[in-house]
Order: structure tokens, then C-alpha cells, then sequence
């Protein structure tokens, strides 16, 4: 390859990082649309800017062109998905790109969606150059679930834990305690925002009462849905889940029906699906619409979904305590792995949150 190559290949990456920056301003707002950025850029300058702000709304390459105005003609544009050849909610982004002028596309990545996907070969026969896979990791990282829908019979799956330096999630004394602070916590509610679902095992409810709602971030477009995980639908009715579920659809995921119970969850508006097994459940879900789902411990719902290989991603967040005899580990009950075979998961991403420490861990392509 040549310098002139790299350079060119270097500048085109820094273009689309940008257009995927411009994308994440689209968090917890465009679902079930993929968040998308793009860029306008004319003789390496860059005349126009836009992000898909929320379902229903303009898409990025609209919103880019718009800024561009007359000087996206003959510019190339850089989009973190390939357009979309759909009239859906609004027209189709590839007439918009053919309309303007523009000499060439670089898309991160192709649209997998059956009714939107296929821009590029539209682009091309109008003879506009496109050119795929700058970047493309990142890009399906960002919309993981979006990606994952289109063949899968369950949603994403999210893993979220709150660890101690000796990887407990409780002390001795059960008793209800935040790990980690305040910065760690926020992130943890910027997570739910971007989720259909929000997913925690009986155990946790009746230890913590929880709320799963979304604070102290943006609030997303569609506030998730609340999930427990139980073997007989035993979601305490004074619990906060219960109280408020004709506000916030709340889901109780039963390996087993007590029907007389359920009908007295079902009076309070929680809705009761009924499954064999977790897997089984899972893809209720799916079923019901929900295509993404986080889910935020305890040990046992954990060790049921790691042991069943249902966690697309893990993500850790490691506070600076040590928590010793009696503590609880946030794995216990995850299947057992003998050291010399055990798999090294990689690592997505990874970053300081004060005192605390996030990662998240790829136990699934995307």
C-alpha cells in the first residue's frame, strides 16, 4: 500500500469515527432504527453533519445533507450504515443521497434488514462509488441488538454486574449495599436507556425492592419494560414492580403458574408468561417484541443464563473493596470450568468510572 493509500485510508476512518460519535447522540431514542451518523465532507472539509435523533424522525443522512446544502454536490458522504432503500416512517435515504449530487458513499457497514438493505446497489447504478468496512466493528457494536434481531429467535442479551475486588456482589450480612458510585451507577442507568428491557432474578427483588426505571440520564423515547425471572411467578404484590406496572409494562418470566396468583398479578397489570425453561422464556420475549434486555443480576439468574449460553454481553463493574468470608460471588452458580481450558473472552471496552472499573466482555459475536 502506499503513503498516499494510508493516508487516504487513515482519513476515511477519522471521517466515520466521527459520523459513529455523531450516531451515540441518538441513545436510547431511535429503537427499533439503528443509531446512525453521517458526514458530508468536500475536498477533506467537512460541510455537514447529522445523527438519526429519534424513531420517526429525519435520518442521519438527511439531516447531514440538509447542512450541507448546495456543497454536498460532488462531496463524499460518510454514514455508519448503509442507507436505507426503504420508505418507511420517512422516504428513502439513497433518493436523498442521489438527489444531492453526491459522488461517493463509504457505509461502516450493509444494512441486514430484509425491507431496508440493498442502498448500496441502488447508489451504484446511479453512479455513485461505494465502499464498505470502515470501521465496520464498531458500527455493528453500537446497534448489537439491531444486527442480532434480524436472525436470531431471542433478544441481546446483557449481563450486568456489580462486583467486589474478590468478585461477590453481596457481603456476609445480604444486606442491601451499594459497590460501586455514583459515576458507575449513572452509566449503569444510561445502559437501561438504550435496552427494551430490564431483567433481575427473584432473589434481587425481594432483597432490593427495585424500581428498574431509568434516572439521572436522558430519558429514553420508550421507558423499558421490567422483567423478573422466577420458577412460580412469585413477584411480591406490595412489591415497587407490582405497584407500578400499569405504568411501566412489567413482565414476570414463570417456569411454573400458580394461576390463582397470576390472576392476582395480572389485576395490578403485570403481565405473566409462562415457560419451560429460561431459554424458553428468553424467546417469549423476543416474541413480545422486546429485542434487547439487560439484565442486572443476582447470582442466580446469572449462573442460569451463563450456563444456558444466553449472555451476548458481560459487563463488569469491578468496585475497589474487598468483601472476604461469606461474601456472596456473583457467579456461584454459573457452570464450573477446569483453568487450563477456560475461555479468554475478549475484551470490548474498558474504562476508568472514578474509583471503579468497567468492562465489558464479547461472549458472542455480533
Amino acid at each position: 500500500m502506499s503513503i498516499a493509500s494510508e493516508r487516504a485510508d487513515a482519513r476515511d476512518a477519522g471521517f466515520m469515527r466521527r459520523a459513529l460519535t455523531l450516531a451515540k447522540k441518538g441513545w436510547g431514542q431511535t429503537a427499533p432504527n439503528p443509531m446512525v451518523g453521517a458526514v458530508v465532507v468536500k475536498e477533506n472539509v467537512v460541510v455537514g453533519e447529522g445523527y438519526h435523533a429519534r424513531y420517526g424522525e429525519p435520518h442521519a443522512e438527511v439531516e447531514a445533507l440538509r447542512a450541507a446544502g448546495e456543497r454536498a454536490r460532488g462531496a463524499t458522504v460518510y454514514v455508519s450504515l448503509e442507507p436505507c432503500n426503504h420508505f418507511g416512517k420517512t422516504p428513502a435515504c439513497v433518493d436523498a443521497l442521489i438527489a444531492a449530487g453526491v459522488s461517493r458513499v463509504v457505509a461502516a457497514t450493509r444494512d441486514p434488514s430484509p425491507t431496508a438493505g440493498g442502498g448500496a446497489e441502488r447508489l451504484r447504478a446511479a453512479g455513485i462509488d461505494v465502499a464498505f468496512d470502515i470501521e465496520a466493528t464498531p458500527a455493528r457494536e453500537l446497534n448489537a441488538p439491531f444486527f442480532h434481531a434480524v436472525h436470531s429467535d431471542r433478544p441481546w442479551v446483557t449481563l450486568k454486574l456489580a462486583v467486589s475486588i474478590d468478585g461477590a456482589i453481596a457481603d456476609a450480612s445480604r444486606a442491601p449495599a451499594w459497590l460501586t458510585g455514583e459515576k458507575a451507577r449513572r452509566e449503569v442507568h444510561r445502559l437501561r436507556a438504550d435496552n427494551d428491557a430490564i431483567g433481575v432474578g427473584l432473589g434481587t427483588v425481594r432483597a432490593d425492592n427495585p424500581e428498574l426505571t431509568v434516572r439521572d440520564v436522558a430519558p429514553p423515547r420508550v421507558m423499558p419494560a421490567r422483567v423478573v425471572f422466577t420458577r412460580r411467578g412469585q413477584l411480591p404484590l406490595t412489591s415497587a414492580l407490582a405497584r407500578t406496572a400499569t405504568e411501566i409494562p412489567t413482565i414476570v418470566l414463570a417456569e411454573s403458574v400458580d394461576l390463582a396468583y397470576a390472576r392476582r398479578l395480572m389485576a395490578l397489570g403485570v403481565e405473566v408468561l409462562a415457560g419451560t425453561s429460561v431459554e424458553e422464556g428468553v424467546r417469549a420475549l423476543k416474541q413480545r417484541g422486546i429485542r434487547s434486555l439487560l439484565v442486572e443480576g443476582g447470582a442466580g439468574i446469572t449462573g442460569a443464563l451463563v450456563g444456558a449460553n444466553l449472555v451476548d454481553r458481560l459487563i463488569i463493574f469491578q468496585a475497589p473493596v474487598l468483601l472476604g468470608a461469606g461474601s456472596l460471588p456473583g457467579f456461584e452458580n454459573a457452570p464450573s470450568t477446569a483453568a487450563s481450558g477456560a475461555r479468554r473472552f475478549p475484551i470490548v471496552r474498558r474504562v476508568e468510572l472514578d474509583d471503579d472499573l468497567m468492562t465489558v466482555y464479547a461472549l458472542h459475536s455480533v
